[in-house]
């Protein structure tokens, strides 16, 4: 499969950089339409659908090849062959901020630096390690979720939303949700929420920034930190937001902390 069809990629802009946009579980590249074009005019941007989301070719879903996060590394490494991109800038929203982080570690030397928006290496608390659900709560969420997946989404858009003062964000996010097949978003979030990737952080050696904001239910302040400590010379930035997708409620700030780290690190 034709790899341009098969994420439904599309290439804007034409600076001397590449700046790729990776949206997050149940959403699709259009969720990054207040933060992409800001940097049209410096750099070519690269927008895409993870298989199984948005405009890509369902029929590519392979429920073996995507039982882990490898499947979509294997994905991120071929769009980049793919767009000829030198040394790249991956911005990726919450699952593809460790889709991101994994490929730049499989393949450093095509990553110039990584923004996570909203991360979470594991969503399950362990010991000292405050992930934010107990394994209950997260096993809870997956067997609503496959035993009502449009209730679900009704329910968790707007909580994974938040933005209470823009209601039009949370309704666009459970109408994305209820875009999705039913059963990949079952298989995908079950990847999703059972992944647990703390153990690779350390092996990290691209310049990372973590945008994380300040009350978000799903990947609180404290698991930004944690990963702010264990991720070899990253940054933190803390964006006043409700919610996990400061990306769409709060762009303003969230650019502004991706310009501050580009400026930083030169690029």
């Amino acid at each position: 499969m034709n790899v341009i069809k098969r994420n439904n990629l599309h290439v804007v802009g034409d600076g001397p950089m590449t700046m790729v946009f990776s949206h997050g579980f149940g959403c699709d590249q259009s969720m990054w339409r207040y933060v992409a074009p800001t940097f049209e005019s410096r750099y070519r941007t690269v927008l895409f659908d993870l298989v199984g989301s948005g405009g890509s070719h369902l029929a590519s879903y392979d429920f073996a090849k995507y039982s882990s996060l490898n499947g979509y590394v294997d994905d991120i490494l071929e769009i980049l062959a793919e767009v000829e991109a030198p040394p790249v800038v991956f911005v990726g929203h919450s699952v593809s901020a460790m889709i991101g982080m994994l490929a730049a570690i499989k393949a450093p030397e095509r990553f110039a630096a990584n923004v996570m928006v909203g991360p979470s290496p594991s969503f399950i608390n362990d010991g000292a390690y405050p992930g934010g659900f107990a394994r209950a709560d997260i096993e809870e969420l997956l067997e609503t979720l496959e035993n009502n997946f449009l209730g679900w989404s009704s329910t968790m858009a707007p909580a994974i939303m938040g933005a209470p003062e823009q209601p039009q964000l949370s309704e666009e996010l459970v109408n994305s949700f209820c875009r999705t097949d039913p059963e990949i978003a079952r298989h995908f979030a079950r990847v999703t929420f059972l992944a647990d990737h703390r153990a690779e952080m350390s092996r990290v050696t691209t310049p990372t920034l973590i945008v994380q904001s300040n009350d978000d239910f799903l990947a609180p302040v404290s698991v930004g930190e944690y990963m702010h400590r264990h991720i070899p010379g990253s940054r933190l930035a803390i964006v006043k937001n409700i919610g996990h997708c400061p990306h769409l409620s709060a762009p303003g700030a969230s650019v502004d902390a991706i310009e501050s780290f580009l400026h930083e690190t030169g690029l």
